[in-house]
Order: structure tokens, then C-alpha cells, then sequence
């Protein structure tokens, strides 16, 4: 972009950097290294959150937009609602917005993130062209693909803060219209379902209207459906999901939708895909009563955040004598032509419904080392967010691990947002051990920060 750096904000940008520089300075040396952000999220809950934050409130802000480019110069404290209502002041949006408006960029980059586009654009980090990296050795280095920490800007997706904190990014966008055509098409097979999302992914268009967006929900193992985005310039008529209606439960009432184009990056948030029922919300007597500007997914998790501190739900549960309930909050790939297999073992053994399939292929052939996708796979990432209820013997961990095990044997991989099981050897035969010990041996020779499997396995 031709874009000076310390130009950007006038300037503030760079004392930022020198000031968060400091704060980690003045860390001491056995101290563990926490971000002090308002909002996470991360569902793993066993995590100790004592110990003073690094202030990175500096870097939450939209730095620059050249529309000519196309590219933005973003905070990597950006939440993804503060960089889309930023850029569609431009008319445009980031290639992958992932569904929930508090996820940040540089979260989405560090610990991936997914949505309807990235059948066509892949994952949020494919549209990341330099990255300026808080390391844990406390320098700030800027990575590209091309220059002397390409392995870094390789190596930091998945990386979780293993290797260090983005402080800025600058990213690709692209152009929107202001409304979305939906189109909800259901399929009575999971085979039939798996059929059409390899043909759209690939043909990119669907009855011969565009496929801008693309994912499904399933309701059962005979009732799912796909959803197929257009974007348009006009809509008869726009729908509300922030209101009283609800937007999951419309994909079974409507073959044709119209939504303007954030209420579409944002159709998911209301209700936290379908979560918010648990806390009553979705209840007609009571959603009039919760104010529309706390019907957010960050709010249902800070509640879900106090229950699990304080074990209520679960000493409700003792009290009335129901079984304790096991958290299952997961997402997987698996490649298209396994995911029926995979739908089957879950409907089977979780039997938790709705669940949500996002296709994904890989955008950049070069791949991503501490997420290894096969660039030439479409996979199928399946979402579920619940709890299911252990029987008598079950051990807590039951059903996740069950999870974990069928996605290896279908070649697929796991998220590492939320809780995992893996036993060290898997984890690494997974997660890329190689490459993770050679980035920390170079960006955290101290070991400052923690090692992956540390973080997302041990610590959760």
C-alpha cells in the first residue's frame, strides 16, 4: 500500500508499540503473559486469568482503508464489528467475517476462524498480507510472506499466543452490495447435502445466481438444509432477526429471504447461532423483555462464563436429580465426501441438533503448518455448541473425546478454541510439533509464553 507505518493515526500507532513494548519489559520474567481485553472468545474456562494484562487497547481501532488497493490497515485488537462497519462506509467487507462481532482480527488469525465465504476465500488469515507481531522475546517484527519471517507469518496461524500478539494487520477486502438473497434449500440426506455443497463450492453459483455465501444447518439426520447468498442491489422486502423473530428457525419457514448486508454478517450474533435459547431468550415471553441491544453473543457468554465459575446449572441439575451435562462446543472439518459419515456417528453418539456446516477450502496452496488442510480438499466445518447428559459409568470428557477420535479417522481436524482431550503425541501428530518448536526456539527462546499444547490442552 505504500502506507508508512508510523504515519498511521497520526502517529499514535508507533507509541503504541512502544508502550506495549514496555509493559512487557517490565513483566517479570516468571509472570504469565495475559492480554487485557474486555471480551474473549475462547471457550476454555479451566484457564487462570490472575496476573497483571498487557493494556492493548491501542490496537483496536480500523487504521486506514485504501479503496483503490482494496486493502485495510487494521488493529489486531479490531473486533470484527468495529472493522465491518468501518469498511462498509467503503462498500466493502473483509474476504471471511467470522459470525460473531466480538471475535477480533488478530483472534481470528491466531486461532482461525470461519464463515459462508470461505468456500471461495478460505480461512481469515488467507487475507492477511503483513503482520506486525508482538513476539514473545518482546521484539516487534513485521512478517510477510516473502521476507525474513515468512516462517513466521506461516507459523502464526493456530498459534493461539504461543508465539506473540498481533498489533496489526493489513488485510485484503472486497466489495459488497447492500442487501443478500437467500435462498434455503433442504436435502433429505446427509449424502445429498454433502453432493450439493461439493457442486456450488465448485461452480460457484447456484440455479444460475452466484453463490457469494454458502453454509447449512442440520436439524436432524433427514431435515438439512443449505444456505445460498446472492448478493443484489435491491430486496422487496428485508427481514429482522434482531427483533422478536428468529433466524434459524426461518431457514425452516422460507424457501427465499432478503437481509440487508450487516444484518446478514451478523445473522448468526443475535442469538448466538441458536445458544441464546438456553438462557430463555428465544422464549416469546421473555425475549420482549431483554433489551435488543443486549440480544449479543458477548453477553451470552459472559452469563455461560458465570455459570461455569460458579457450577449453577450444574448443582440445579444435582438438586432435581438429572444427569450432569458434559459442555460439547466444538468445531470440526472434515472433507466433503466424509461428512455424512461424520453426521452419522454424531446424530448417533452426541445427538445434539441444530449443527452447522460451513464449507472451507484452502485459498493459498502454500498451507498454513500448524493447521495442516490439504489445499486441494474442500472440507465441511461442522459446529455444534451444547451439552449433552452422561450416563451412569460415562466419565466428563466422554463425548468430546468421541468427537476428537472420529474426526482423526476421517482425516479431518479440530478447532482448539475450546476444551481438548488429546493426549501429547496425538496433539503434535496433528498439530505440527516440528514447526511449533522451531518458531518458539526463534520468537520465544525464553519461553515466556506458552507452548501449544500447554495452551490449548493442559491449561484448559
Amino acid at each position: 500500500m505504500g502506507i508508512d507505518p508510523a504515519a498511521l493515526a497520526g502517529g499514535r500507532h508507533t507509541a503504541e508499540v512502544r508502550a506495549v513494548q514496555q509493559q512487557y519489559r517490565q513483566l517479570p520474567a516468571t509472570a504469565p503473559v495475559r492480554l487485557a481485553k474486555p471480551t474473549s472468545n475462547l471457550f476454555r474456562f479451566g484457564r487462570p486469568e490472575h496476573g497483571a494484562g498487557l493494556d492493548v487497547s491501542g490496537f483496536t481501532g480500523v487504521l486506514d482503508v485504501d479503496t483503490g488497493s482494496g486493502r485495510a490497515q487494521v488493529g489486531g485488537m479490531a473486533t470484527y464489528e468495529t472493522v465491518v462497519d468501518t469498511l462498509l462506509r467503503h462498500g466493502r467487507m473483509p474476504w471471511v467475517v467470522p459470525q460473531l462481532k466480538t471475535i477480533t482480527l488478530g483472534g481470528a488469525v491466531a486461532g482461525l476462524g470461519i464463515e459462508s465465504t470461505s468456500f471461495r476465500n478460505g480461512l481469515p488469515h488467507e487475507s492477511v498480507r503483513e503482520m506486525e507481531i508482538l513476539s514473545g522475546d518482546g521484539s516487534v517484527v513485521v512478517a510477510t510472506e516473502d521476507n525474513e519471517h515468512a516462517e513466521l507469518f506461516r507459523g502464526f496461524p493456530n498459534s493461539y499466543g504461543t508465539l506473540g500478539y498481533t498489533l496489526r494487520l493489513e488485510i485484503e477486502t472486497e466489495p459488497v452490495r447492500p442487501f443478500v438473497r437467500l435462498r434455503h434449500v433442504r436435502f433429505s440426506s446427509a449424502e445429498e447435502c454433502a453432493a450439493a455443497i461439493a457442486e456450488i463450492s465448485a461452480r460457484g453459483e447456484f440455479e444460475g445466481a452466484t453463490a457469494d455465501f454458502l453454509d447449512g444447518t442440520v436439524f436432524g439426520p433427514d431435515e438439512l438444509y443449505l444456505t445460498v447468498g446472492t448478493m443484489v442491489d435491491e430486496a422487496p422486502t428485508t427481514s429482522d432477526y434482531v427483533g422478536r423473530r428468529i433466524y434459524y428457525r426461518s431457514i425452516q419457514e422460507l424457501e427465499v429471504d432478503h437481509l440487508r448486508i450487516r444484518d446478514y454478517l451478523w445473522r448468526w450474533d443475535t442469538d448466538w447461532f441458536w445458544c441464546s435459547r438456553a438462557l430463555g431468550v428465544q422464549h416469546p415471553m421473555v425475549r420482549p423483555l431483554w433489551p435488543r441491544r443486549y440480544r449479543r453473543s458477548d453477553v451470552y457468554r459472559r452469563v455461560v462464563a458465570w455459570d461455569r465459575r460458579f457450577g449453577l446449572t450444574d448443582r440445579l441439575a444435582s438438586w432435581r436429580g438429572q444427569p450432569r451435562q458434559e459442555p460439547v462446543v466444538q468445531d470440526v472439518e472434515v472433507p466433503v465426501d466424509r461428512v455424512a459419515e461424520f453426521l452419522d456417528f454424531f446424530h448417533r453418539e452426541i445427538g445434539i441438533s441444530p449443527v452447522w456446516l460451513c464449507p472451507v477450502r484452502l485459498r493459498d496452496p502454500a498451507g498454513w503448518p500448524l493447521y495442516p488442510m490439504d489445499p486441494e480438499t474442500l472440507y465441511v466445518n461442522v459446529g455444534f455448541w451444547s451439552s449433552a447428559p452422561l450416563r451412569a459409568g460415562q466419565e466428563f470428557g466422554h463425548y468430546n473425546r468421541l468427537i476428537e477420535q472420529r474426526v482423526s479417522e476421517l482425516d479431518g481436524h479440530k478447532s482448539l478454541y475450546s476444551t481438548s482431550y488429546y493426549d501429547e503425541d496425538e496433539f503434535w501428530r496433528l498439530y505440527n510439533k516440528p514447526v511449533q518448536d522451531a518458531l518458539k526456539q526463534r520468537y520465544d527462546p525464553d519461553r515466556r509464553l506458552p507452548g501449544l499444547y500447554e495452551k490449548c490442552v493442559q491449561q484448559g
